[in-house]
């Protein structure tokens, strides 16, 4: 899967599930459809195919090479797609992860926010990357509808929204969760999964803190995420 992310512009979406979300929600990055003859089930096969002609890209049914390469048991239906890093709105919510480095998380934070409204995601390099196959299977498909921007630094994210509004999520941010301003728009911050957000982050926004029982040192990075995104939810909703 070395072929495949953000440095070489092409991803993969692994099986049929992936292959529908990339129709239906990723038509203008869709580029190929490759259906394995090993996939039996007839009327899933006629729905990709039809799907396929009606956004206009070519189905591929003869090359096993890029099965066997797909490292997913059981995989009959792989969706070849243009990676494209797009602008995040201004007007909109972002979520802003500081050098995420399990692939699984940055997916599974992908499908939290697609699940609460938020669609913009902007990542801090280092990072794994978003576009790999591993973190669009673990998004459920909520990859084709997430904007994502990666930066080689806050400074280049602040350059692009500047005196913008920002809750780092912090082991000793000043303000509860449930006391937070949450009117936005507003950006989420989220530090790495083993080292969280620097101290500098207090002077870049107003520190938010999670409030957990005592034993307990820290949440999971995609677990925080989720809590945080779906108080911003119920808070736009009431």
């Amino acid at each position: 899967m070395e072929r495949f992310g953000r440095e070489k512009g092409v991803g993969l979406a692994l099986g049929t599930t992936l292959c529908y979300e990339m129709l239906r929600k990723g038509k203008k990055v869709a580029r190929r459809l490759y259906l394995s003859p090993l996939l039996r089930e007839e009327r899933t096969r006629k729905e990709l195919i039809a799907l396929a002609r009606e956004i206009g890209i070519p189905v591929i049914e003869n090359n096993q090479r890029i099965f066997r390469e797909s490292e997913k048991e059981s995989c009959y239906a792989i969706g070849e797609f243009l990676v494209q890093e797009e602008p995040l709105p201004p007007e909109e919510d972002h979520v802003l992860l500081e050098s995420p480095s399990t692939l699984g998380n940055i997916g599974t934070i992908m499908r939290s926010m697609a699940s609460f409204g938020v669609h913009s995601l902007a990542i801090l390099l280092p990072a794994g990357d978003p576009h790999s196959p591993k973190a669009v299977r673990s998004s459920m498909g909520a990859y084709f509808q997430t904007r994502i921007r990666t930066y080689p630094s806050f400074e280049e994210y602040e350059r692009d929204f500047p005196g913008r509004k920002i809750l780092p999520f912090m082991l000793d941010g000043a303000t509860p969760l449930r006391e937070a301003d949450l009117s936005g728009p507003l950006t989420l911050a989220f530090g790495n999964e083993g080292k969280g957000l620097g101290k500098e982050w207090k002077e870049r926004g107003r520190p938010v803190l999670i409030p957990m029982e005592e034993g307990v040192d820290s949440l999971n990075l995609d677990n925080a995420a989720s809590i945080a995104l779906y108080a911003l939810h119920e808070k736009r909703r009431g």
